[in-house]
């Protein structure tokens, strides 16, 4: 072999006696790649050996950054790779700017990882740890119902199977069933689902309620500082509310949440008739009001329309409510007062005895449990026995 050969000739020469050239110099010296002429570069370049063969698997991904399409290699060049042939373990040494190439790969690979194993909006409602979800992103009808959920931290899972995902306490659970009172029990009726749209909520006009596209309004100004953000309609019903939510472009995501299975199925059956509405971003969600399974501090904005005196407790309920919105979140909620400032004395009794069966509140008992929960600014707007009402997270 003859020592002073040109940079390309001693390429050639280990490229044909690469075997040989291991085999019988254990300690041979040294080679390093100085300059290639212009005429050298112009032909097809050919390593002695495998990058991809003998690299570490971690640096494998920058082979090709090591030379560009027409690279010009000179002594004055900042791009000068120094490639050492020895019989030791092949050692490469890179340059910082393919380190920076390297962590800009990591990177690419994790945000990919990120679209099927990501950190959800939902929480568990055993111990309030944000869950994984497995599946294609998006909190969409379609989204939702391709993807799995998984507490990281007691290891509960949650279904989607059905048309919505059921984030309540006994999800899963084959032997125990939990029965709510009456007027809880009574929107799970299949009967009751389908006629709520269909007659019954119309006649919510004759204790004040001004009729759900006025609600609507309403509701929407309330709701100002709170556009652009996500918002969970509770107590939903057969989403009326939820779809115009939806429908107005105003949130990034709104989840329709209900205890009842079929109210959920009612209105995920209102959804399909609506193409616009099946590409928002709307989600079902099976959840108890009294244990939202959201993360604190987590939501923009919530809305629970002619739902409060159908809770079992409203003091549980609101203060769950005040614990998932962020600083500067809004709740906004209608329901029917057992009787207002302007009712006559004589008939409050009868009212107060007649109304027993659901948890019809004054109006001065509904600001109180939103100001003994942490949400302030509040304010109403009374029509009867109709009453909105609008709260804020300080």
């Amino acid at each position: 072999m003859v020592a002073d050969v040109s940079a390309a000739n001693s390429i050639g020469i280990l490229n044909t006696n690469r075997r040989a050239y291991y085999i019988a110099l254990p300690k041979p010296p040294k080679f390093r790649i100085n300059h290639i002429s212009r005429e050298a570069v112009s032909q097809p370049f050919h390593f002695p050996f495998s990058l991809m063969a003998i690299a570490p698997p971690s640096l494998r991904p920058l082979h090709k950054s090591l030379f560009p399409k027409y690279p010009s290699f000179s002594h004055d060049s900042p791009f000068r790779p120094s490639l050492l042939f020895s019989s030791k373990p092949f050692r490469l040494t890179v340059r910082a700017s393919s380190a920076v190439a390297l962590e800009q790969d990591l990177r690419t690979q994790g945000t990919q990882q990120n679209q099927t194993v990501e950190t959800e909006l939902f929480s568990c409602p055993v111990c309030y740890e944000p869950l994984i979800r497995k599946g294609p992103p998006g909190l969409n009808l379609d989204a939702i119902y391709r993807s799995g959920f998984k507490c990281k931290k007691c290891n509960k899972s949650f279904s989607s199977k059905d048309v919505f995902l059921d984030l309540t306490v006994t999800a899963g659970l084959r032997n125990y069933t939990e029965v709510k009172p009456v007027r809880t029990e009574l929107f799970r009726s299949p009967l009751v689902s389908f006629l709520y749209e269909r007659g019954w909520r119309q006649n919510f006009n004759l204790s004040g309620f001004p009729g759900a596209d006025e609600e609507f309004r309403m509701a929407q100004e309330y709701f100002k500082p709170a556009e652009g953000g996500t918002l969970v309609d509770v107590s939903c019903g057969s989403g009326l509310f939820s779809r115009k939510f939806a429908k107005s472009g105003t949130y990034s995501g709104v989840i329709a949440l209900d205890f009842s299975e079929n109210m959920l199925r009612q209105c995920n059956d209102f959804i399909k008739q609506d193409a616009s509405l099946l590409a928002s971003n709307i989600a079902l969600v099976r959840a108890d009001v009294s244990r939202l399974p959201f993360s604190s501090g987590s939501i923009d904005a919530v809305h629970a329309g002619a739902a409060l005196h159908c809770w079992p407790s409203p003091s549980n309920a609101i203060a769950e409510i005040s614990r998932i919105l962020r600083s500067g979140g809004v709740f906004v909620g209608s329901t029917f007062l057992r009787y207002t400032s302007s009712t006559p004395w004589i008939i409050r009794p009868f009212r107060e005895r007649v109304m027993q069966s659901y948890n019809y509140l004054t109006e001065e008992e509904i600001e109180e449990v939103c100001t003994n929960s942490g949400l302030t600014n509040f304010s109403k707007k009374v029509q009867r026995s109709f009453i909105m009402f609008s709260a804020q997270k300080p």
